[in-house]
């Protein structure tokens, strides 16, 4: 096998993050599923702010329930109670991106070992991969608030090459972010997977080492 070692994103590449949002903001706000987008459309922002190193995602977690709860004119003290709601409901999300546990089960079969490489918090994205029914198929997972750095970071992917005893030419890693996930992977010294799901958004061309449409096609590159 060229490589030892499988590092998968784990929102939007393995757990579809637009549902698992809705699910989570209809939770934790059941009387108005009306601001969404708004909300949606705030989240994102800030998180594509911390891809370019505008904010950690630590930040992002506290500056999202602000700004949304200042945007649809609620008082400040309302912001606490939301943030906690989102997050407790947030941690009971599984929908799964197609063909999830399948390609799993036929990575670990081939002898890959698998490891979930993500931008959270720790407790929150393991909870959620055990109730998707996935959390068995990873050796661990590294998680940026565990760690202390984000991806694109090359600290966080150093991190986690230390941790496997793997150098950097034995592990490829997978995700649906060419910031994030493939940039910081090949600033590392790794090979990469661009999983693009959106394929008619535009991105940077022969960055990626591999381009999949579908988790699928990773069997067949591998």
């Amino acid at each position: 096998m060229r490589y030892k070692a499988i590092f998968i994103d784990i929102d939007d590449t393995l757990l579809d993050y637009i549902p698992c949002c809705r699910e989570a903001f209809s939770a934790a706000m059941p009387e108005h599923p009306e601001y969404f987008n708004l909300f949606f459309d705030i989240a994102g922002r800030l998180f594509s702010e911390a891809k370019h190193g505008l904010h950690t995602i630590a930040e992002v977690m506290e500056l999202y329930p602000q700004e949304f709860i200042a945007a649809i004119g609620y008082p400040p003290e309302a912001v606490e109670p939301f943030k906690q709601a989102f997050r407790e409901a947030w941690a009971e999300t599984h929908v799964l991106v197609p063909e999830t546990v399948e390609t799993l089960n036929a990575l670990q079969k081939k002898g890959y070992r698998l490891f979930a490489a993500s931008n959270s918090f720790g407790q929150l994205q393991r909870r959620r991969m055990e109730r998707a029914g996935i959390l068995q198929f990873f050796e661990a997972a590294f998680i940026s608030m565990d760690i202390g750095y984000d991806k694109p970071d090359v600290r966080f992917f150093n991190h986690a090459l230390q941790a496997v005893r793997l150098s950097g030419s034995e592990v490829l890693m997978v995700g649906d972010s060419m910031t994030t996930d493939i940039i910081g992977a090949k600033n590392a010294g790794w090979d990469a997977c661009f999983f693009n799901r959106r394929p008619q958004e535009p991105h940077p061309r022969n960055v990626a080492d591999f381009e999949i449409l579908s988790l699928s096609e990773l069997l067949q590159i591998l």
